[in-house]
């Protein structure tokens, strides 16, 4: 039994390396022909939540683990567009992750499930940062896909900057929007 949720579990690790490969379709509608991938937004949705949550004086820590698995199951069904699930009726992100978990060990199957369980409820203050990391990193996309000369971006702003809910994501998203994406450099080309 062991050696059969050893490899469920390896399973799913090789399962999530699909995400490295798989694209964020909905910034096709703006142009952009090689958008990030979904692993690369994971991975700065997670360093935002830990940062939104220590700005926020709740858990880091499990703010990042629900950044790291909120788009998991787009391994299985894809990034669905915005527009797109107006007309597709996907499973729902427990019950994909029920399946993609199936056969991991048990503590994987309980711990990823809770997780995304948590994240999808939105009930928690954790939840809450989890789910404004995820907007707040569309919005800081889209201004660098728009200094990188796409105009068509603006939508995916408005929509990220007017989905906020904690005063943190808010304050950073006003700072976001005031500055050039390289700005940073500048404190260490002087």
């Amino acid at each position: 039994m062991a050696d059969e949720t050893a490899k469920g579990t390896a399973g799913f690790i090789f399962e999530m390396g699909v995400m490295k490969q798989a694209k964020r379709t909905g910034w096709w509608f703006t142009g952009n022909n090689n958008p990030e991938s979904i692993a690369d937004h994971s991975f700065r949705v997670g360093i935002i939540g830990s940062v939104l949550a220590m700005m926020e004086g709740v858990d880091p820590a499990k703010v990042a683990l629900m950044c790291l698995f909120h788009d998991t199951q787009e391994t299985r069904i894809g990034d669905i567009p915005h527009i797109g699930r107006r007309y597709i009726d996907a499973a729902s992100n427990a019950t994909v992750t029920a399946d993609q978990v199936a056969r991991a060990h048990p503590a994987v199957k309980a711990g990823v499930q809770r997780v995304v369980a948590e994240y999808e409820a939105n009930d928690s203050p954790e939840a809450i940062v989890a789910k404004d990391a995820d907007k707040l990193e569309c919005l800081v996309q889209a201004l660098e896909y728009r200094a990188q000369g796409n105009t068509l971006v603006q939508d995916w702003i408005d929509t990220s900057l007017n989905s906020l809910k904690t005063a943190s994501a808010r304050e950073l998203a006003e700072a976001a929007l005031n500055m050039s994406p390289l700005e940073w450099r500048q404190t260490f080309l002087r």
